[in-house]
């Protein structure tokens, strides 16, 4: 919630690609048995059900910007044809043996350690080196509070514009009232109250009063009350909460990884710890 999205749109329209096309790709929504197919495109009878043939996501690119958000939930056998993408700007679709080739700038992201994910075995070294070439940290928006008057303006514009009313402008109360808060939820939240803010106002200008802030208690853990159930170790905690995760996510490993917070190849890697995984196994979800 960051503004990864924004930053991503940002260098492509200040781009001499402008005018070219802008792919987002959220690799955690892919399935993973669908990835490739969805990456780089499939040729007719290649699999059942390929009843036409279908360029990827990359060849939908051509020329303009791909943007690979969460980097870290790629399995390794995709992983390997990024890398061929990167270095030799080429791919094949699924069930051909042309080679196709694309000019594409790759913007990658990810709110996971990839460095911890290169110790864990989860992620490739040559691919993590290729795309770390102008790497960019991305603070919360507390620690960038500067930000706020553009982000904010720009979402005026935006939701005014569809709600079809008439808010021109945010008044400096308004703003005062948006930069006293500590935005837990970054851009995300921000844009969020934006558009329910404009959604309610019925005047001309959005003032302080117009702000419609979350401000909800969240429940936090006093310090020193947190501790393990009895006689357990913490990987023996850890394996439960990996268990009880799987099992309410009915053995899907990717939902059972976005509730732990995990990417798909860490929750892979920790069940292959657990010997519920073989290293290197295929998953089927």
């Amino acid at each position: 919630g960051v503004g990864k999205d924004l930053i991503a749109r940002a260098i492509h329209f200040h781009s001499p690609r402008r005018d070219r096309p802008f792919v987002k790709i959220n690799c955690t929504a892919l399935p993973e048995n669908l990835m490739e197919s969805e990456l780089f495109g499939y040729e007719k009878g290649a699999f059942t059900g390929a009843n036409t043939t279908k360029p990827g996501k990359f060849e939908q690119a051509d020329t303009g910007t791909v943007f690979l958000d969460e980097i870290g939930d790629v399995p390794g056998s995709v992983q390997v044809k990024l890398l061929r993408i990167l270095q030799e700007r080429e791919f094949e679709r699924l069930g051909s043996n042309q080679t196709r080739h694309i000019d594409v700038r790759v913007i990658a992201a990810t709110n996971q350690d990839l460095r911890m994910a290169l110790e864990q075995g989860t992620f490739r070294e040559d691919l993590y080196y290729r795309l770390n070439v102008v790497p960019i940290n991305i603070i919360p928006l507390r620690e960038r509070m500067a930000d706020i008057p553009f982000l904010a303006e720009h979402f005026l514009c935006k939701y005014a514009e569809e709600a079809g009313n008439k808010i021109t402008a945010i008044t400096p109360g308004a703003m005062s009232r948006l930069a006293a808060y500590h935005w837990p939820g970054n851009v995300r939240e921000l844009e969020n109250v934006i558009e329910r803010s404009v959604v309610m106002c019925s005047g001309t200008w959005l003032d302080a009063a117009d702000i419609k802030l979350d401000n909800a208690p969240r429940p936090r853990n006093a310090a020193g009350e947190f501790s393990l159930p009895p006689g357990m170790t913490l990987d023996q905690y850890e394996q439960e909460l990996i268990r009880e995760a799987l099992k309410r996510a009915e053995g899907n490993k990717s939902q059972a990884a976005r509730a732990l917070g995990l990417t798909r190849n860490a929750l892979r890697y920790r069940l292959a710890q657990m010997g519920l995984e073989p290293e290197g196994g295929q998953p089927q979800d």
